[in-house]
């Protein structure tokens, strides 16, 4: 059966999971606000966001990775009516964040843990959760895998009405995304810039995803067998880790030395808002339930291996 992939939003990880996509075989297309601005992307075809409803009407599965603003989530407010009375659609995907979890005082958490969102960024990752959710009505756990994590509501920002109930049965899909890194968007670049900080604040660290695990992560989701109904993954990787030794492997990987160490009470006043609040929260996050849910390993589990994978494929890309 064919079966053609809807990504709204055509960003890093987008990028990633279309690549992903056209390799298992789905017809691919994107949404973006500026379609020209794109570049081409082997069998991705490119569309305007306002432009989208044919795509909806033709999709068997929609990732959205836009994120919302003060105004909710921009897909849900342009195209909830036709995502909804999408006769092909099947699947849908929303790329969240492990910030909904908020400050867990360095404990773990997992999926089954409610969210706590404290920051204005987490409020609204958790509200578009609940809106995404309204698409997918709760159903028993598919028998194929463990019974999947069920979104409760957040008592924080309920979600708001307006979503019409869908047309045919959905499986929806919530991805937490840690820190995302990867090729051109690591601390090899901070590093090779001379903006890396080497910033220590004890017992608190940080969870991060590789891109290539986003994507391969989504693909193997989507591909599942599963009924219909709300399921929350984790994607974090194995390792939980200070972000000083992130940056001390990254100079050693390049053979450089690695910037000084700065107590963080002497960081913050230089840090931007959007930084404060990343180091005002401190968890760890278990992706236990979701890599025996999708029968996934990553590809890359801990920082260390994703660090010298993307330094490998800079310098083979360097040689060609």
């Amino acid at each position: 059966m064919s079966q053609t992939l809807l990504i709204f939003g055509l960003g890093y990880s987008g990028r990633a999971i279309a690549t992903a996509a056209v390799a298992a075989g789905f017809t691919v297309i994107a949404t973006s606000r500026n379609p020209a601005g794109q570049g081409v992307q082997p069998g991705v075809s490119v569309i305007a966001f306002d432009a989208a409803a044919p795509a909806i009407a033709a999709a068997t599965h929609i990732i959205a990775t836009a994120a919302p603003d003060e105004n909710g989530d921009p897909v849900l407010a342009r195209y909830a009516a036709q995502i909804a009375a999408a006769q092909n659609l099947r699947y849908i995907g929303y790329l969240s964040t492990t910030g909904v979890y908020g400050d867990a005082g360095g404990a773990w958490v997992d999926e089954d843990t409610p969210p706590n969102p404290q920051s204005p960024r987490a409020q609204r990752r958790a509200a578009a959760e609940q809106a995404w959710s309204r698409l997918a009505p709760a159903t028993p756990a598919s028998p194929v895998m463990p019974a999947p994590s069920v979104m409760p509501a957040s008592p924080v920002m309920p979600a708001k009405a307006g979503i019409p109930a869908p047309s045919t049965p959905i499986t929806l899909d919530i991805f937490r995304l840690a820190g995302i890194y990867g090729p051109g968007r690591s601390m090899f670049d901070d590093l090779r810039e001379g903006s890396a900080r080497r910033v220590v604040k004890p017992g608190h660290l940080f969870g991060r995803i590789h891109r290539d695990d986003i994507a391969s992560g989504v693909l193997k989701a989507m591909r599942r067998p599963a009924k219909p109904g709300v399921n929350i993954f984790n994607f974090s990787d194995d390792e939980p880790a200070a972000s000083a030794d992130v940056v001390v492997e990254a100079a050693r990987l390049l053979g450089v030395p690695p910037p000084a160490p700065v107590p963080f009470e002497q960081a913050a006043p230089k840090m931007t808002p959007m930084g404060l609040s990343f180091w005002a929260e401190n968890r760890r996050v278990s992706n236990k339930k979701t890599k025996a849910a999708l029968q996934l390993e990553w590809l890359y589990p801990t920082y260390r291996e994703g660090l010298a994978a993307i330094l490998a494929e800079e310098r083979a890309n360097a040689r060609a």
